[in-house]
């Protein structure tokens, strides 16, 4: 009995006395906020990515399809995929970290600005397609011949009458405001644009000392932008104007219409033209009471 007794006192002591095992983790200080879960994320995922590199099967990549820029290897360099077309941000250099790489003929350039880098073609030529288009550079030519399957080019933009890349905008305004009209133009041979009000035979501007035109090369290679400049306008300079450009294959002509406005009417219009932007309805919007 007495020993019995003996061995339950000693299994008690040993029992309360003792303690529980200290686990500790790799990695842990002994104070849990000292642990940089960030950096340990970082360093996981970058092991899991070498990892999936290190596992590089070429024989079991995927197919990129519909590459209008060409193929490039992905982030591993183990696999193709489609590279980046114009215009589209890009990763410097011949490393696919982020934004991927440029495809063919293209580069990966930056403004040095704030702006991520983007695709810029390296051939800036202009091209005649079979199709009688003109294509800027060698980069959107062979997109467009992508999908469309034995398209030839020539050098050089294709020959044709001008075209009316941006038509002027009507304007209304009020009197004593200035007013001003843009017309850009592509053409090859280049094209000559003139200014004219309907009802008048004068090539603007004519001996108006009020009334001016400017015309500068661009802001594409064979582009023409002109502008039509009316200050102190008064209700007289009120009509339909013209945008005519023409070279020696033809001509083509933009119309746009000013309005000018003494104040009141001024204001007037533009609370008319406020109601209908926001979908007036005198009807729907009566403020009373209905029965």
């Amino acid at each position: 009995m007495l020993l019995l007794l003996q061995f339950v006192v000693l299994t008690v002591s040993f029992t309360c006395g003792g303690s529980f095992p200290s686990y500790r983790y790799d990695g842990l200080d002994d104070e849990p906020s000292a642990f940089d879960y960030d950096r340990a994320a970082a360093e996981e995922l970058h092991m899991s990515n070498a990892s999936a590199c290190e596992r590089c099967a070429p024989e079991l990549c995927p197919p990129a399809r519909g590459c209008r820029a060409g193929l490039v290897r992905d982030s591993c360099g183990c696999c193709l995929e489609c590279g980046n077309l114009e215009g589209q941000p890009c990763d410097p250099g011949d490393r696919n970290v982020h934004h991927g790489l440029c495809g063919e003929g293209l580069a990966c350039e930056s403004d040095g600005g704030t702006q991520e880098p983007v695709c810029a073609c390296a051939a800036q030529q202009p091209l005649c397609g079979s199709d009688g288009r003109t294509y800027m550079n060698l980069c959107r030519y062979k997109e467009a011949a992508f999908s469309k399957p034995g398209l030839a080019s020539s050098q050089g933009p294709c020959r044709t009458v001008p075209i009316i890349k941006v038509p002027p905008r009507n304007l209304v305004n009020v009197t004593g405001s200035s007013a001003v009209f843009l017309c850009e133009v592509f053409a090859f041979p280049m094209a000559l644009v003139e200014w004219r009000k309907e009802g008048k035979e004068d090539i603007l501007p004519g001996d108006d000392p009020h009334i001016s035109v400017q015309s500068r090369g661009g802001p594409q290679k064979y582009e023409l932008s002109s502008w039509l400049q009316i200050e102190d306008a008064t209700r007289v300079d009120s009509g339909t104007y013209r945008c005519i450009a023409k070279n020696s294959l033809g001509n083509v002509s933009s119309t746009v219409v000013l309005g000018i406005l003494p104040p009141d009417e001024m204001s007037a219009y533009l609370e008319e033209s406020m109601k209908e932007s926001m979908g007036y309805d005198p009807i729907r919007d009566y403020d009373g009471d209905y029965y």
